[in-house]
């Protein structure tokens, strides 16, 4: 497969090899630009309370830029004169300057533009746009990156800079540049794809089969990121329990007790329809009514200690199991808060029986 240079018409050699040879001089100060924009985006996070995993930047390469800026429109007419898609790419092209920004998970990507774009008085975003190589729309899959098309203002770097132009640039001060927001994953993915897409050095030896396996990956990637996602948002759920001023203080009503344990523990749950005002009743009794009291008693040492006391021949539910947690906790007293009367008898019967269960196992411990 030919490259754009290749291929690109006669008549349009000479106009784009005048502008790589440019591009070629000022590249080594345009780097110290790249730098600067850099540092800039660092100190944007350097007081953010979420911080992205790392930014880094790049100047295109003098390879790079020859083979974007000769790339052409298709002519609108069969006989039409060939015509470049960047006919000044000096000044056409946003991307010679480009800083990432790499974050630890999709929702991430937002707070980081938003961050970036709330700093009127460093950059002006000119663009903002969410592009992908393949999208949900039309059920395809590829890396999802959040790009930015930044504009910096008064900057002096920026002004020496095009102070070295040929007089051409009115030394403003102003740059457009673009900054790449993209998960560590989608990052990953996005390099290895582009070393083996647009920079194999033999396009003759591509193969199908590569564009079938990046969109396997690019879906299993997806995939991972989906289950991080989910991971994430259980754990701040989880520390938000544990909050005394927050979700710690809100009262356990029967809803608010199955959408605790079905978060903490989804493995030993009840029908969906089942109601939950028994557990209510059993907490109440030992004072506990509120979400980081439950938070507290549903903790895995807990868990595994009752089971191995107790041995159980099936696998309990939460009524069974959460019985079995405040036994564990409060012993006799809780035979005695919940198993009195006449009605009591047979429980009280079953707890009595599980205690010594536990006082066994407590003393084949010590």
């Amino acid at each position: 497969m030919a490259s754009n240079w290749e291929r690109l018409d006669e008549r349009l050699r000479p106009s784009v090899a005048a502008s790589v040879e440019e591009y070629a001089r000022i590249r080594p100060t345009l780097k110290r630009v790249t730098a600067e924009m850099e540092t800039r985006i660092r100190e944007i996070f350097s007081e953010a309370e979420a911080k992205p995993l790392f930014v880094s930047s790049r100047t295109k390469t003098v390879d790079s830029f020859r083979e974007k800026a000769s790339r052409m429109l298709e002519a609108t007419e069969p006989d039409g004169e060939p015509t470049l898609q960047f006919p000044e790419p000096l000044r056409n092209l946003t991307d010679l300057v480009g800083v990432r920004v790499i974050t630890t998970l999709p929702s991430e990507n937002a707070m980081a533009a938003n961050l970036i774009k709330r700093q009127r008085h460093t950059f002006d975003c000119r663009g903002d746009r969410e592009k992908d190589i393949g999208s949900i729309e039309s059920g395809t899959y590829g890396y999802s990156s959040r790009h930015l098309i930044l504009r910096s203002i008064q900057n002096e770097v920026v002004r020496d800079f095009q102070e070295s132009l040929d007089g051409s640039v009115k030394p403003s001060g102003s740059y457009i540049f673009e900054c790449q927001i993209r998960t560590v994953f989608a990052h990953a993915w996005s390099e290895i794809e582009h070393d083996i897409r647009f920079k194999a050095e033999d396009r003759r030896a591509w193969s199908p089969y590569f564009d079938r396996q990046f969109t396997a990956t690019a879906a299993m990637l997806e995939a991972v990121e989906s289950a991080f996602s989910e991971l994430h948002e259980r754990y701040e759920t989880v520390t938000s329990y544990w909050d005394e001023d927050g979700e710690g203080a809100a009262p356990l009503t029967p809803e608010r007790i199955k959408e605790i344990w079905q978060t903490l523990l989804p493995h030993v749950d009840r029908k969906s329809d089942d109601d939950w005002g028994w557990a209510a009743e059993l907490l109440a009794a030992h004072g506990l009514t509120t979400t980081i009291d439950l938070a507290g008693l549903l903790q895995p040492e807990s868990i595994i200690d009752v089971r191995t006391a107790l041995d159980h021949r099936y696998s309990p539910g939460p009524d069974r199991l959460l019985d079995d947690l405040l036994l564990w906790r409060y012993g006799p007293e809780h035979i005695e808060l919940t198993a009195s009367g006449e009605a009591g008898n047979s429980r009280r019967e079953s707890l009595q029986r599980r205690w010594r269960q536990m006082l066994s196992y407590r003393q084949s411990r010590s």
